[in-house]
């Protein structure tokens, strides 16, 4: 027997609903992806291309044809005609879109998801802006660039269910990877994912996004603790939770250090962000990190 043709005022509320936070998400990775682009230098440099790039002095090393003689007619120096690279990369985004990263302590903060997500847009728009192209990891679009790949690039961003799977996805040999999760699986399961996509070979960033309770462990009193998405498992009480704050946190400093390990051993850049800080550092940071991440 079919199923019932859904209603369409019910389909038009779930699409509503579904969309209601996107332009806000995409409006805040605008804003921040324009404060950070006024104060970090653009990616042009010399390479193979057909823009004018800059003259410089000829050197016995460089071939003749690399000579600008009608340059170098004007005075008596013989001038080099360079060329500005454009031969663009290829990033992959990933937003982790598990249950823990739609949790936030206080409303005073965005879900790690929201900042997960407008970190990653506003990343994509500097480096569209760069002449890049980008694209979501699993999500079967080909990378794009320009206003119009923005685009479409933030919807999956905003929209994408983020699951690990998607880390599978096909992904070309020598693309470079921003990863951006809370990471608060066991060390060995992102030291297997890592590596295999490492493996590839690939080369990425690695985006730890945390908020500030999951550092610092505030709770007092009778605490219960529940394991996000997760609802069979019974919750953990904790009598006296401020007694356990210095094992939690003793716990979780080497959960991060398991995780720098092993983000050391791949080459691969941290980024540690918390939630109640300001996005535009870790922005800067990602994109200067960006910027030695060639293979």
């Amino acid at each position: 027997m079919a199923a019932p043709a859904p209603n369409p005022v019910e389909l038009r509320r779930r699409a509503e609903s579904l969309a209601a936070g996107y332009p806000a998400l995409l409006a805040e990775a605008e804003r921040v992806a324009a404060v950070v682009a006024q104060g970090v230098h653009g990616r042009r440099r010399p390479g193979q291309g057909e823009t004018f790039w800059q003259y410089r002095n000829y050197h016995s090393s460089d071939a003749a044809t690399q000579i600008d003689w009608r340059r170098s007619a004007r005075g008596d120096q013989v001038y080099v005609r360079e060329n500005e690279w454009e031969a663009a990369n290829t990033v992959y985004l990933w937003r982790d879109g598990s249950e823990g990263m739609q949790w936030r302590s206080s409303k005073k903060h965005p879900t790690k998801q929201d900042r997960a997500t407008v970190l990653s847009m506003a990343l994509a728009s500097l480096l569209m802006r760069a002449g890049e192209r980008c694209s979501v990891i699993g999500e079967s679009e080909r990378p794009r660039s320009g206003r119009v790949g923005l685009e479409r690039i933030s919807r999956r961003l905003a929209y994408s269910d983020g699951p690990a799977r998607n880390l599978d996805g096909d992904i070309p040999a020598y693309a470079r990877l921003v990863i951006a999760s809370d990471f608060l699986e066991p060390p060995e399961i992102w030291r297997t994912r890592l590596a295999r996509l490492s493996g590839r070979p690939a080369k990425g960033i690695l985006l730890h996004v945390i908020d500030p309770a999951e550092r610092e462990f505030p709770f007092k009193g009778r605490v219960q603790l529940r394991v996000p998405g997760i609802s069979k498992l019974e919750p953990i009480l904790v009598g006296r939770a401020e007694r356990a704050q210095e094992t939690y946190k003793a716990k979780f400093t080497a959960h991060c250090e398991a995780l720098d390990r092993t983000a050391s051993r791949l080459g691969w850049p941290l980024i540690r962000h918390y939630t109640d800080k300001p996005a535009n550092a870790a922005l800067t940071a990602l994109y200067v990190a960006m910027a030695g991440t060639t293979l």
